[in-house]
């Protein structure tokens, strides 16, 4: 779990907001059955914490100490300005039964913010549920005599980060189909988010580091430390101090700290062009012309013979033309200047399946063999 932070700092840091969206539920129908009936106001994301704060463990610092060897440094396996992640082991609360291995994050809580984003993925965290979704399974927070001690503990994620897989050379070149299967369950988390709750949630900082992957290569959202509810009823956005990672922050929210759910897929966009060359959002060591991604994909558009020269070498030319073209479309609908032009994340969900049903469609008829060792390479990891 590699989740790095950069930031603009504002002089206070915005309390979590309770601004929400309604969706339909029993209590509001019943309230608007009746002309005379004052609709019930719409939950926070507080109230719906408040409903299910008791399905997390909440653990002592002892505990979490025993899980880690005393937060080993060579049980590290993420760092960044969030704090440290540990590999760690944990019993039941009975200490029955085989140990758990999870993933414990401990804050860095210099100043407020630290705090704020604790208890954001708390509480964020404990109303969703979704299979792309990483599961926080308890907490810890200790006022003592180092001041207060904040950390979260996770559901153990294997095989790493889709960053660790597309940049690290050290791992094996992350083949065609698995790539799309991860950004499409990617997308059907962040659509959950957007329109799956009574409330919508914007996750604020899609990014490779942030999508974990399991066993089977199933990705998962983590770092719910900057998420933020969407707006409410008229409103069209949040304000809220300019927080993100450098490279991936829609521009109209860098430029004006106005924070829409359109900001979620633009950086979804950003992505997309990851998968398909390779590359980071942001590398300092390219020639200048290079160095920005996005800079430098629009000198080969997916309509143009020239589109081929930005894919992933390391792909070794295993995989579907037409479908790299059709995602570098839908990567540059993502990244559209007016937000609203962005497609939906439902209808990414839908184009990503058609793209990867056009790799299967493709690699069946030219190269029935390439499908079957992308699955060896996939299992062999």
């Amino acid at each position: 779990m590699k989740c790095f932070f950069f930031k603009h700092k504002s002089k206070s840091a915005p309390e979590l907001q309770n601004q929400s969206k309604k969706k339909e539920n029993p209590g509001l129908d019943r309230a608007t059955n009746s002309t005379r009936s004052i609709p019930l106001p719409p939950k926070s994301v507080n109230d719906l914490y408040k409903e299910k704060e008791h399905n997390f463990r909440v653990f002592t610092l002892q505990e979490l100490r025993e899980a880690t060897n005393g937060f080993n440094r060579m049980l590290k396996i993420g760092e960044g300005g969030f704090g440290s992640v540990y590999k760690g082991s944990i019993r039941l609360q009975n200490g029955q039964g085989d140990p758990t291995l999870v993933a414990i994050k401990m804050l860095n809580t210099r100043g407020f913010q630290g705090h704020k984003e604790w208890l954001a993925e708390v509480q964020f965290l404990s109303i969703v549920n979704h299979p792309n979704l990483v599961k926080l399974l308890g907490y810890c927070s200790v006022d003592g005599e180092r001041g207060i001690q904040l950390l979260l503990v996770y559901e153990f994620m294997p095989n790493r980060s889709l960053e660790d897989h597309l940049f690290n050379k050290a791992f094996p070149p992350l083949p065609w189909k698995t790539r799309l299967e991860i950004m499409l369950g990617a997308a059907r988390g962040l659509a959950y988010l957007h329109e799956g709750l009574e409330i919508q949630v914007i996750y604020r900082d899609f990014k490779s580091s942030n999508v974990l992957l399991d066993m089977d290569f199933h990705p998962k959202l983590s770092d719910f430390g900057l998420a933020r509810e969407g707006p409410q009823g008229d409103q069209t956005h949040v304000s809220t101090a300019v927080v993100g990672t450098h490279g991936y922050a829609a521009p109209e929210y860098i430029e004006t700290g106005h924070l829409k759910v359109q900001s979620d897929m633009y950086t979804f966009g950003v992505v997309l062009y990851e998968i398909l060359t390779g590359r980071r959002s942001l590398e300092r060591n390219h020639p200048r012309a290079e160095q920005k991604l996005l800079d430098w994909v629009k000198q080969y558009p997916a309509d143009t013979n020239r589109f081929s020269m930005i894919m992933d070498p390391r792909l070794t030319k295993q995989y579907s033309p037409g479908a790299a073209r059709k995602i570098a479309k839908l990567a540059d609908s993502c990244l559209k200047k007016i937000p609203e032009d962005r497609p939906s994340m439902n209808q990414i969900v839908e184009t990503l399946k058609q793209a990867l049903q056009y790799s299967d469609a493709s690699s069946s008829s030219q190269n029935p063999a390439d499908s079957s060792q992308w699955n060896v390479v996939r299992k062999g990891k």
